[in-house]
């Protein structure tokens, strides 16, 4: 058995060696498909500390280890003995990679999912690096633009799609775990990542944050009326939109900070129509027009 977890081990070195000349940084993985050495700081007396990201020197520090560095990945790999496969980093030049992992475990055909997104929103699922998972699942390698981070996710485009971007990582071909070995699908082992669809890429985005902006005049009270109402919670929103309006037609300021309350209110979830008959009714109240 030992044996055979060394050929392993040096197996997944020679796949890793052979990532890394395609300028894909790696780490070295356990059968678990985790990082296979252990952090540095398990042992640190406040482990609730700022973490460290591999500024100590060590090695352990998971994804935030990754090296193209030949030297460095033997290195790595000496000192995870037991490591039968390897990670490849994601979001990191040249490529700034992109995994769309296509679960099977959910009972979903992510893949039926996949190719229904492209079809809505009107892009071409690319020719591109493809990895089959032991589980029947697969790994679609994308290029990402230099400037833009694509955050992980789990199902947020659909039941089963999963995204590794930058701070994740995808198990990389040749790698060995206790359900099996990935490999690269037929046909595109020497392919490059291609280029993310603009149309994905957008979706792999988070939404932007709703911006709310308070008229000049309105000064600093208005802006903490506006921030009462986005702190409402379900049940207390049209109390607190009220309560804040009540205090900006009180103050003068009403008629120019009706429009940010409304806003904040709708973003909580009222409706707009909502919102402006409890603004409406606050300047009723306090006996100024709305």
């Amino acid at each position: 058995m030992a044996t055979t977890d060394r050929q392993a081990t040096t197996l997944a070195l020679a796949h890793a060696l052979s990532a890394a000349e395609r300028g894909l940084a790696v780490i070295p993985l356990s059968r678990t498909k985790l990082p296979a050495l252990r952090s540095p700081h398990r042992d640190a007396p406040d482990p609730a500390g700022p973490p460290c990201h591999g500024e100590c020197g060590r090695y352990g520090h998971g994804v935030h280890d990754a090296t193209t560095d030949p030297a460095r990945i033997r290195e790595l790999f000496a000192a995870a003995a037991h490591a039968t496969g390897y990670g490849i980093a994601c979001g990191l030049p040249p490529h700034h990679l992109i995994g769309v992992d296509l679960d099977t475990k959910t009972g979903a055909d992510s893949f039926a999912a996949l190719r229904e997104l492209a079809r809505r929103h009107l892009f071409t699922i690319p020719a591109t690096v493809v990895v089959l998972t032991p589980s029947g699942g697969r790994h679609l390698w994308l290029s990402g633009p230099p400037d833009v981070v694509v955050p992980n996710s789990a199902g947020r485009l659909a039941p089963g799609i999963d995204i590794r971007g930058a701070g994740g990582y995808l198990v990389g071909p040749g790698s060995r775990t206790d359900h099996g070995t990935y490999t690269p699908a037929p046909g595109t082992a020497h392919l490059a990542p291609a280029a993310c669809p603009p149309a994905l890429l957008r979706l792999l985005l988070p939404p932007p944050r709703a911006h709310h902006p308070t008229p000049p005049s309105t000064g600093g009270h208005g802006q903490g009326l506006v921030q009462f109402v986005l702190a409402a919670h379900e049940g207390q929103r049209n109390t607190r939109l009220f309560w804040a309006a009540c205090r900006a037609y009180e103050e003068g300021i009403g008629p120019a900070l009706a429009g940010s309350l409304a806003d904040a209110a709708v973003s909580t979830g009222l409706s707009e129509r909502e919102a402006r008959a409890t603004i409406a009714s606050a300047a009723r109240m306090t006996a100024h027009r709305p």
